[in-house]
């Protein structure tokens, strides 16, 4: 590898990173998050679309944006990527609500979204054949590395006590303002580590119909999971219909893809179903990742009663299970294939989502056993990272390398954002319904000790509920892994 393709793939490779990390980062800091613009924990629902937000932008953008890059270069679109982060990084950190918090984690998530899509294609111009699954390798692990990190990124800086210019920052909001001199630097080592181009602009090859479809079905699905009031109903009055729509535009989607002369992924000559049962086990690997992500931290926060920073160290033990497995699933399916090892990893995780189903209520005295069964989740869906990556590969032509490490990558992230919408529904709704009945009780015309015996039984009846929505949550998690373990079956064999 040359100098200078070495730099470029290390430019790459990092902005990558950073957008991955902010795909994560707010998992850790989503209860102070909620706290610091008024939403209660009891109604934390009204928070998850700072996580979809960014979700459905990062998925939307990046099938359209990353060709956008052939028409008008890489430098450019990776620059104005560059730009549009570092704005919504601002408009996230100076944010007092929710809707405009949402606004600048979902501009944050289209920019990021492109960042990957167009760095696979600068290696696609600057590697052979031969060399470049290699630098894709690279930039794959930058993205997953992101999942790993993320989280306690996030927690970390979130603790920072830093002054600057005698302006205090701390909290949350530390996370988003240390993105803009990061974002700058970024650009300025873009500006001279990736090569101008040097050949003319490509006409045409944008499929802007299939991105719009695509975007919109999801939207759609998001929009219609979403429930600011689980309370009445697990989805709300305008629910069924967004979600019954975003189906049949996704339908729409599909036929599109089939017929359309210029596709976002073309799998003309390559056979179909063990590429789609492929993507389809990306798909379920995402959702269960992202839960869990924002689940165990929940769990962390609210029945073992952790910090922000405590509540990380908690998920650590996942997510250090999850890098080892990444990197012995990619050995394992070079001895055994991948399909074997992608249906061992999720019947692993199955198997460690259905202990932790079985959690107890006093979590303090069980430690032993958290940390066991979180590092069994951890394996089985690390194991399955390299062999679905390394299957998609195979199934297709090495010119098209780049399109189909991205859509392992959007077929994860639609796992991440439908998988999280959808279970978040159910699950808030399961605790509004747990606590339908229940007082708060108040200080006022009541003996002391008649307050405080009434103020525990609350807090009691509110952590039993906690517990029972978490616990029915991770189940239906082992169940999807199950489902998933079905659906690798049908892989493409060795």
């Amino acid at each position: 590898m040359s100098r200078a393709r070495g730099i470029t793939l290390g430019v790459g490779g990092a902005a990558v990173l950073l957008a991955a990390l902010d795909a994560y980062v707010v998992v850790t800091v989503l209860i102070d998050i909620a706290a610091d613009v008024d939403v209660p924990v009891g109604h934390l629902e009204r928070a998850t679309p700072i996580v979809t937000g960014f979700l459905l932008g990062y998925v939307a953008a990046m099938p359209l944006l990353g060709r956008l890059s052939d028409r008008y270069g890489r430098r450019p679109l990776i620059q104005a990527c560059l730009a549009g982060f570092a704005a919504g990084s601002l408009i996230t950190a100076l944010a007092e609500s929710i809707p405009v918090l949402v606004a600048g984690r979902t501009l944050q998530g289209i920019a990021g979204g492109a960042l990957l899509p167009i760095t696979m294609a600068l290696i696609g111009d600057l590697w052979d054949a031969r060399a470049r699954p290699v630098a894709l390798g690279v930039v794959g692990a930058a993205q997953e590395l992101g999942s790993v990190l993320g989280p306690l990124y996030g927690a970390g800086l979130a603790a920072l006590q830093v002054s600057l210019f005698g302006w205090e920052l701390h909290g949350w909001r530390t996370i988003f303002w240390v993105n803009l001199p990061l974002t700058l630097l970024a650009a300025v080592v873009v500006h001279y580590g990736v090569p101008a181009r040097r050949e003319p602009p490509v006409r045409g090859g944008l499929d802007v119909t299939g991105g719009l479809l695509l975007a919109v079905a999801l939207g759609l699905l998001v929009a219609g999971l979403y429930n600011p009031e689980p309370d009445k109903a697990v989805l709300p009055p305008w629910g069924l219909p967004c979600v019954v729509a975003g189906f049949a535009v996704f339908a729409g989607f599909v036929a599109w893809e089939l017929r359309a002369p210029v596709r976002l992924l073309d799998l003309s000559g390559v056979p179909k179903r063990p590429l789609l049962a492929t993507l389809g086990v990306s798909f379920v690997t995402g959702a269960a990742l992202l839960v869990t992500l924002v689940d165990v931290q929940l769990v962390a926060q609210t029945l073992l009663g952790k910090d922000p920073v405590g509540g990380a160290l908690v998920l650590t033990r996942f997510l250090v299970a999850l890098a080892v497995a990444a990197l012995l699933g990619g050995l394992l399916a070079r001895r055994f294939g991948e399909r074997p090892v992608a249906v061992a990893g999720l019947v692993l995780a199955a198997a460690g989502y259905f202990r932790i189903w079985q959690w107890p209520l006093e979590l303090g005295a069980e430690l032993t056993r958290v940390d066991v069964d979180l590092v069994v989740a951890g394996l089985g869906l690390g194991l399955v990272i390299a062999p679905v990556s390394s299957a998609v590969l195979r199934s297709l032509p090495a010119q098209r390398h780049g399109v189909a490490s991205a859509a392992v990558v959007v077929a994860r992230m639609m796992g991440m954002l439908l998988g999280l919408a959808g279970v978040s529904a159910w699950g808030f709704h399961r605790f509004q319904s747990l606590t339908a009945h229940l007082d708060t009780p108040l200080p006022f015309g009541i003996p002391a000790e008649e307050f405080t015996r009434k103020l525990a039984a609350y807090e009691a009846a509110v952590k039993a509920a906690l517990h029972t929505e978490y616990s029915e949550i991770f189940l239906l998690t082992a169940v999807l892994c199950a489902a998933g373990a079905i659906l690798a079956l049908a892989m493409p064999g060795d």
